[in-house]
């Protein structure tokens, strides 16, 4: 018995490993796809509502693909000017951070405080964080180049999920339960739906302050500030860190202060307040789990894959709720308080 069990073991870890190589050696193909499919649930709701008012299920599709199509031309056309203009000026700001840091360090010295400035510049240099938004930024502009292949996907993903219903009951008796699926779907396509609007909010607020402040690429530090609320503890540090760091080189350390107080106001708000409000406070995952999950997906999809990490392992965590057998797994990738909600939902 305890042999069998091993072999088992590492035949599914040996699988684990080889579907984990085909996903990285596919990253490019796999990419797009997955970008689509977000937006495909995305966009599901909406096109419920359309067709529950009447609209046919084709004109549904081609008003929910004309307004992607409008948004992908004004998002995409700006964020790509915006991308070719910090590239250009990326180099001048490091230089200006290293410049900055050693007129500190020179402070400090002369306040009898010595600091070894090889090291220190090795250990923590504060150019690296602009290095590492520019690479983010570049990265997110190579997906957003198969925009006609993410759209062309949506739109058949958004034609299939309206057919489903039908084929379903074509199937008659050998249809397969739905009872599990269908209560994925609700659990995927709502939390979906409420992380986007709040994210929505926070890039808004966040673009509007930073705006507000006068620090360069306030819109493009929105999106980004939108796109890394889908990670929850460590997003809001990694898209705070660049604008902040522009501001002050741009502005000086008061309106880096500012700008590092507005964002930290802005998710407290958004974050702490309006999502639990809406999504639940049993709904999340635990913080070691978002950092393994964002190393994970990062190193196998890319800048993109960090972006999808937490959407990603939030999904497989809600499959793994609609089951009994599975269930104590999901308790294991949420918050320390998933349990007692869990608890208080059976309970009900």
């Amino acid at each position: 018995m305890a042999a069998s069990r091993a072999q088992g073991f590492f035949v599914s870890t040996a699988c684990f490993v080889i579907i984990v190589a085909g996903m990285q050696a596919a990253t490019s193909l796999l990419v797009p796809f997955l970008l689509a499919a977000f937006l495909a649930i995305i966009c599901m709701p909406p096109m419920t509502w359309l067709i529950r008012h009447r609209v046919s299920p084709i004109a549904a599709v081609l008003i929910i693909t004309v307004a992607l199509l409008l948004a992908s031309i004004l998002i995409g056309g700006f964020v790509g000017a915006s991308i070719s203009d910090f590239s250009d000026n990326l180099p001048l700001y490091q230089e200006k951070l290293k410049s900055l840091t050693g007129e500190w360090l020179l402070v400090l010295k002369s306040h009898g405080i010595v600091v070894d400035t090889g090291h220190l510049m090795q250990d923590f240099d504060p150019s690296v964080a602009m290095s590492l938004a520019g690479k983010l930024l570049s990265g997110f502009g190579h997906a957003m180049a198969n925009t006609f292949l993410i759209l062309f996907t949506v739109i058949l993903l958004l034609l299939e999920g309206a057919a489903l219903p039908g084929k379903w009951k074509m199937m008659g008796d050998q249809a397969p339960s739905t009872a599990h699926f269908r209560r994925f779907v609700e659990s995927v396509n709502a939390y979906l739906t409420i992380k986007g609007w709040v994210s929505l909010v926070t890039g808004v607020l966040s673009a509007i302050w930073l705006a507000i402040l006068g620090v360069d690429y306030a819109l493009l530090w929105g999106l980004i500030a939108f796109l890394f609320h889908f990670v929850p503890n460590i997003g809001v540090l990694i898209a705070a860190v660049p604008p902040v760091l522009l501001a002050l080189v741009q502005l000086g350390p008061g309106a880096a202060l500012a700008a590092a107080a507005g964002y930290g106001v802005i998710n407290a708000i958004m974050g702490n307040i309006v999502e639990p409000k809406f999504m639940g406070e049993g709904v999340g995952l635990s913080t070691l789990v978002v950092f393994l999950s964002l190393v994970f997906w990062g190193w196998i999809l890319g800048p993109v894959g960090m972006l999808l990490s937490v959407p990603l392992t939030m999904i497989v965590k809600l499959a793994l709720e609609t089951d009994e057998r599975t269930r104590w797994l999901a308790i294991l990738l949420g918050p320390d308080r998933s349990a007692l909600e869990w608890k208080k939902t059976e309970e009900k």
